[in-house]
């Protein structure tokens, strides 16, 4: 809820007010009776400011309601500010006597107007759990005035103002213990009803008076803010540029190396005192501090200029009341340019994927900062899996050329085109105790065992580790003499014993390897055939 702004002076009041009511439940000496003296002459002092400061409100109103042409709608305002005046006055007049009683039966004032029962501790609780009626004695203007007479004083007030403001906004005033948070988990105020917790047993007669002036400041505080309230539909809330700001528009907030900055400095300045309300391209924003916030997604554009920038704009418009009445509106149109992201890859190789491999690659688009959020769709033939971070995706091509599309937040940024290659063949080569076999030289005895590797290319691998494993899953060994075979062995992996080969080997026969079957382990761990290999044909001479 919205509250009259205090003065450094009432603040330290209502604190040294909260400090000495505190001690109302301590063997409190004359000095912190006091004490109490001064604060109630200061709430006192309070009150009767914050009388001026709503007098000058509500003449605000009536200049304004003048001014504007006496239209019918602000008269109404006018008479509802006025009915606002004319119940604070009644209620606090009201207030003003309670505290007039509890001076007069504690025994009144002496000749140099100071209270005589200033030490009384019996009369406040007495009188505002009685209200005396019936009592011998008593100033009959005093008759029904006790405790639950000024609850609901208060709280009708508070009634009185949501209704004729027509906001609820107005709390009770006079609340139980129970209501209050500074009480409700106090021991030894817990369950205490209005009455008992501000006038109950032992309260001073001083301290009544400024617990009574206290209820005045408050119901003047409320009255303030109804006031004010009602100033502003009729536009006579003070306009007072009291939010200032030193406010910086440069020409673009990137500057390459080597490029000139410019901006704008000035002055930006808005009032406390109104509320403004702002539209977007004809929605409403929502508005704090006298500020509106504009923030939309750019949409991409139909076609972008030779420098990728695209020029849009956009309509805003701020309506105020000003004094008098009359709103009053300003329009702006604001333009901007769209510009056209740029999309990064990062991979191995980003000009072309290889067929049936696990292509990795970083999609990434820098000017869209935090915003970033892909979504990847690819043409052509294959498969998109999405990596652990933002723009880390396995592309898995089926085709010879694809198209990888990259949206996000529902727009369409780009597409970049790949081609896509076929795996190099594996070069078969042949091992024999762990070196390997020179075709063109021979061996000088048949060996034993051979072993026989489908070896990768070697950028392919340096690329693609994942998918460039393979394996001989089959082969045909044997052994020649003058054209002939002499023995045949068969093997379904790439490491063989010919021994038998081998003890039969004389010198210039022939040890000839035909390879049948290469597999190939994917990046997916998956086998699969693989029938591009070469040679598929060796021959090793025995010298």
């Amino acid at each position: 809820m919205a509250a009259v702004k205090e003065t450094p002076r009432q603040k330290m009041i209502g604190m040294m007010y909260l400090v000495l009511t505190a001690l109302l439940a301590l063997n409190v000496s004359s000095s912190v009776l006091d004490k109490f003296i001064i604060i109630n002459q200061s709430l006192e002092e309070t009150a009767r400011e914050k009388v001026k400061l709503n007098q000058g409100v509500l003449d605000r109103v009536s200049k304004a309601v003048s001014e504007a042409g006496n239209r019918d709608k602000d008269v109404a305002v006018l008479e509802k500010a006025k009915k606002v005046r004319e119940e604070s006055e009644r209620v606090t007049k009201e207030l003003i006597a309670y505290k007039e009683m509890f001076i007069e039966v504690s025994g009144g004032r002496d000749e140099n107007d100071n209270l005589l029962g200033k030490n009384d501790v019996d009369v406040v609780s007495s009188l505002m759990n009685s209200g005396m009626k019936g009592s011998p004695g008593i100033d009959p203007k005093f008759q029904g005035k006790n405790g639950v007479a000024m609850e609901n004083l208060l709280n009708e007030y508070a009634g009185f103002l949501n209704e004729i403001t027509n906001e609820n906004r107005f709390h009770a005033i006079a609340q139980g213990a129970d209501s209050l948070a500074v009480f409700k988990d106090d021991p030894a105020q817990k369950g205490k009803n209005f009455v008992d917790l501000n006038f109950g047993y032992n309260t001073p007669m001083v301290g009544g008076l400024a617990t009574v002036s206290e209820f005045q400041n408050r119901v003047l505080s409320y009255e303030g803010i109804a006031l004010e309230a009602l100033a502003r539909k009729v536009g006579a809330g003070d306009i007072k540029f009291d939010q200032i700001v030193a406010m910086v528009r440069p020409e673009s907030r990137v500057v390459a190396a080597g490029a000139r900055y410019k901006a704008e400095l000035f002055i930006a300045a808005s009032s406390s005192a109104i509320d403004p309300e702002m539209t977007f391209n004809g929605r409403p924003l929502n508005v704090q501090d006298g500020k509106g916030l504009v923030e939309f997604i750019a949409t991409p554009p139909g076609s972008y200029n030779e420098n990728g920038l695209a020029e849009k704009a956009y309509e805003t418009a701020i309506t105020i009341k000003l004094p008098g009445g009359q709103d009053t509106t300003f329009t702006s149109t604001q333009k901007y340019f769209v510009a056209q992201p740029v999309i990064q890859i990062q991979s191995a190789s980003v000009q072309a994927l290889y067929l049936n491999c696990g292509n990795e690659l970083d999609v990434q688009v820098p000017s869209l900062g935090t915003n970033y959020d892909p979504v990847f769709q690819l043409s052509g033939g294959g498969q998109v899996i999405k990596g652990a971070r933002k723009g880390q995706i396995t592309i898995i091509p089926r085709a010879t050329e694809v198209t990888l599309s990259v949206s996000s937040g529902g727009n369409k940024i780009g597409s970049q085109n790949f081609k896509v290659k076929r795996i190099p063949r594996p070069e078969i080569k042949v091992y024999s105790n762990g070196r390997e076999v020179d075709q063109k030289k021979g061996v000088k005895r048949a060996p034993r065992s051979l072993n026989i590797r489908a070896v990768s290319d070697e950028s392919f691998e340096q690329f693609l580790p994942k998918d460039a494993r393979f394996r001989v899953t089959g082969a045909e060994i044997a052994l020649v003499r003058a054209g002939r075979a002499v023995s045949v062995t068969r093997a379904t992996s790439g490491k063989i014993s010919i021994a038998n080969l081998a003890a039969q080997a004389r010198p210039g026969d022939a040890i000839v390897i035909e390879v049948k079957n290469v597999q190939r382990l994917n990046f997916r761990k998956d086998i699969e055939p693989f029938y591009n290999f070469g040679p598929r044909i060796i021959n090793i001479r025995v010298n």
